[in-house]
């Protein structure tokens, strides 16, 4: 073995240094510091370069993790990154903002053996940062078009891999968007303190310099219906993510100041990126000097109550009706929450919203959790007579997201849906029950990781080639 790596019994675990508390809860910059080359080496020199990698198996991409550990240990940084990207098209996002702890860095064996992890994430954000620092990362370029075309419905992680892919093909690709920038969910929902809003846009850049049209402003269904756009194209992906809030039915429902987490994180986005946003800039939308309740436990919840501290509320609140230990959202991130300042009520839900006009109160119940359901996890039950009332001038439902009735809003009644209403797909093809059309990401799996949504979008990707080849090879054998 090199003698440059197992060097997790001498060297610590150690992760990019995180800003103070005191100076990262009053901007919205990234909170971890870049790691300088020596310690980068450092750390990926601790890898035990095992031989069933763990980490790999856990990652939804099959990234080469142990063997671009390897090459930044001995400085070959170039080739590290040639690697990381060879599956992975946006290994500086997912290195940002995977949720390592339950994936990679969680399922590694030096982690297991007491050790601590090899910190993967911040590894792959360095290799990628760097490669982009050292303009190794070029546009996608054709040495023959082929005269076929595919169209993109969004342009989220899935859409935008799978654009990617098609394109490196030759294929012409063109991507319709909702919105008025590409990136879905990485523009508008992910918060600049995990994502800064420039490491999206050089990559959909890149994208468009390897010669990909994106049609921005566009709405499936109004603009153009899918048939039309079948017309226009060879072959068709549909990868619009999921975007409708989960709702909760409760007294009150209807009080001013209650809003779905993508309605306040779209807001805040939006403002960072200099756009002008009405209901945010007359104080509806922002958090300032108000008392906020977040409902929820995942990671749109823990965005919502680190953009609410950032907006100066007077004191953030988040309910969730499990413990801790129980918690869908990354453990990091709800250090991270804590840290900020963020007071967590752990086992309780909402039970009324109280208020004139706006929401002033929130009548919660005491939960405990009892016996595990069919998921594994201990069902909430509520305490009888243990309710208690909590101040809110702001309440964000962060409960989850459901797909919209994409039949309905695409003109588009043959088109297939699940009793869920995602997109009913074949396991093998991700093809539609219509001829040519393919779905992929969060509107079939339903909402989940954006490595998932990258992981769907480039099978998808290769589905839709072996489709075009095919209906290449019946022409040719006509003619």
């Amino acid at each position: 073995m090199n003698d440059k790596m197992l060097k997790f019994v001498k060297i610590g675990q150690q992760t990019p240094p995180k800003r103070d508390v005191a100076s990262r809860k009053v901007d919205f910059k990234e909170i971890y510091d870049e790691f300088i080359n020596q310690k980068a080496k450092e750390q990926s020199s601790r890898c035990s370069q095992c031989g069933v990698p763990f980490c790999q198996v856990h990652c939804p991409l099959s990234n080469n993790i142990p063997d671009w550990l390897k090459l930044t240990a001995e400085g070959r940084l170039q080739e590290a990154y040639e690697l990381s990207q060879s599956t992975n098209n946006m290994p500086e996002v997912c290195g940002r903002i995977c949720p390592q702890d339950r994936l990679c860095e969680g399922n590694c064996v030096i982690e297991q053996s007491g050790h601590g992890t090899v910190t993967i994430g911040s590894m792959e954000k360095y290799i990628t940062d760097n490669a982009w620092e050292k303009g190794w990362i070029k546009p996608i370029e054709l040495k023959e078009e082929k005269n076929q075309s595919v169209g993109i419905i969004g342009a989220g992680p899935a859409g935008l891999a799978a654009a990617e892919q098609l394109r490196k093909n030759g294929y012409k690709i063109t991507v319709y968007d909702r919105y008025d920038r590409a990136g879905g969910l990485l523009i508008y929902g992910i918060p600049n303190f995990k994502l800064e809003k420039y490491v999206v846009e050089r990559r959909t850049k890149l994208l468009k310099d390897g010669g990909i049209e994106f049609v921005q402003n566009f709405e499936v269904g109004k603009d153009a219906t899918l048939e039309q756009l079948r017309k226009k194209h060879d072959a068709i992906l549909i990868a619009t993510g999921v975007y409708k809030p989960r709702e909760i039915e409760l007294p009150g429902n209807d009080l001013q100041n209650i809003f779905p987490a993508m309605e306040f994180l779209t807001a805040s986005n939006k403002k960072g990126l200099g756009d002008k946003v009405e209901l945010f800039d007359k104080g509806i939308l922002s958090a300032e000097g108000k008392d906020v309740v977040v409902i929820g436990g995942g990671d749109t919840a823990m965005d919502c109550v680190r953009t609410s501290i950032r907006q100066k509320a007077k004191s953030v609140k988040c309910l969730y009706r499990r413990d801790k230990e129980n918690m869908p959202g990354s453990a990091r991130e709800v250090n991270n929450a804590e840290e900020e300042g963020v007071e967590f009520v752990w086992l309780s839900s909402p039970k009324e919203f109280k208020g004139r006009n706006k929401i002033e109160h929130l009548v919660v119940d005491q939960i405990k959790l009892g016996e595990a359901d069919e998921s594994g996890r201990r069902k909430p039950e509520i305490k009888n007579g243990s309710e208690f009332e909590i101040k809110a001038d702001m309440v964000i439902k962060a409960l989850g997201f459901d797909p919209e009735n994409l039949p309905l809003l695409f003109d588009a009644q043959a088109l297939k849906v699940t009793k869920w209403g995602t997109i009913k797909t074949d396991f093998d093809t991700m093809e539609t029950n219509l001829e040519g059309v393919f779905a992929a990401g969060d509107i079939v799996r339903g909402a989940s990781l954006v490595v998932w949504a990258i992981k769907d979008g480039r099978d998808a990707a290769s589905s839709i080639k072996n489709y075009l080849k095919s209906i290449e090879l019946k022409t040719s054998e006509v003619a």
